[in-house]
């Protein structure tokens, strides 16, 4: 009797024993959420944890897209995201609800509504993810994140540009940790068997209409190569986004008489057929934390131009698997872009080399072996 007694407890130890993880995030679905969504379903049909992802709903969440997201099986909840505290009380009684052994919260400000609530909610542990470098913190965020920052478990930068930022905040480097972000590299499985030279000789740029992105450097550069090299590559836009920046972006394209060579593609489900169909990828950014579109180009075997900016830095290397240049400067964007145009051999060769380091470290799997041991070395 005593012995069936210990079997039934040590079975009930082994279904308690999976851990449940909170991702806060936002909704608009841009790197940082891809991040959490790539983790909660890997944790969802994992063994070690029950993951449930809470987005706070902004004028660009796209609900059709979240919808596809539950249908694939994972449990999604949204909170109101019309003001800090509401989506903080809402974010509260859903911790309380769930009662997660860690929160998980996925850029900014969600790292700091998401970890007060877990604060009050009394979680046992808390886990700020930065995924840009540059954040416009004020003075009563800069103190918020360090004082939150002492009672969190781990601190994750997604490069190292981003954990230099954290630690000049002023964070501990005991606990901030370096887990650059992966991405689905099945989804370029047939990058091999279409070979630069078969590709257009063409430029994409895979990217959201928003503050943090340079279509403009882009768009000049472009009509640089027209005038001064009597190059006329055409130009593809994917990404949706603000729809201000979007309309200021196709005046521009109007004003430098580029619409016969620019494309505006929206958003594209299938950015990866996109990417492998094209010779060139363009970033042009004023700031990153760390790229997954430049990852997926890269893994896609293009020939990658990108600003020279943290967390784009290391991600690629200039002159082996890519080009750097520096911010708004179109003209020397217009020079990287003639060469690859020019010289087809070269393209195929950083294209190459990208797609190398793409496969050898940033899959996924590597991204959530590195987090799923971070949560269990906190939850131990």
């Amino acid at each position: 009797m005593l012995c069936k007694r210990r079997i039934v407890v040590l079975q009930r130890g082994s279904r308690l024993s999976r851990k449940r993880v909170l991702h806060f995030c936002s909704a608009s679905l841009g790197g940082a959420t891809q991040v959490a969504v790539d983790l909660a379903r890997a944790q969802t049909k994992g063994d070690d944890f029950d993951a449930l992802l809470v987005m706070w709903r902004s004028s660009g969440s796209d609900l059709a897209r979240l919808d596809k997201l539950r249908e694939s099986g994972l449990s999604i909840e949204l909170v109101p995201g019309w003001g800090h505290l509401a989506t903080f009380l809402a974010l509260l009684r859903v911790c309380r609800r769930f009662k997660p052994d860690v929160v998980m919260a996925h850029g900014f400000p969600e790292h700091l509504v998401g970890r007060w609530a877990a604060l009050w909610a009394g979680v046992p542990h808390m886990v700020q993810v930065e995924h840009k470098s540059r954040e416009h913190y004020s003075r009563w965020q800069r103190w918020q994140t360090r004082w939150l920052g002492r009672r969190s478990s781990a601190i994750v930068a997604v490069s190292e540009g981003v954990k230099q930022n954290l630690l000049r905040l002023g964070l501990s480097p005991d606990i901030t940790h370096t887990i650059p972000n992966g991405i689905d590299l099945d989804r370029f499985a047939g990058a091999d068997s279409i070979p630069s030279p078969r590709r257009e000789a063409g430029v994409v740029m895979s990217a959201r209409f928003s503050g943090q992105k340079d279509h403009a450097t882009l768009l000049k550069a472009v009509a640089l190569l027209r005038d001064e090299h009597d190059l006329t590559p055409s130009l593809y836009l994917a990404g949706s986004g603000k729809a201000r920046l979007q309309a200021r972006a196709q005046t521009l394209v109007q004003r430098l008489n580029l619409a016969d060579h620019v494309h505006f593609l929206g958003y594209q489900p299938k950015v990866a057929e996109l990417l492998m169909r094209q010779r060139i990828f363009v970033l042009s950014t004023h700031h990153e934390g760390m790229p997954l579109a430049l990852v997926e180009a890269m893994a896609a075997g293009c020939a990658c131009v990108a600003t020279l900016v943290p967390g784009v830095e290391g991600v690629l290397d200039h002159g082996r698997t890519g080009l750097l240049v520096p911010p708004e400067s179109p003209a020397l964007m217009a020079q990287a872009l003639q060469l690859l145009l020019q010289d087809p051999a070269l393209a195929a060769a950083l294209g190459r080399a990208a797609r190398a380091k793409a496969m050898s470290e940033h899959g996924l799997p590597l991204m959530r072996q590195r987090y799923d041991a971070l949560l269990k070395d906190i939850t131990r």
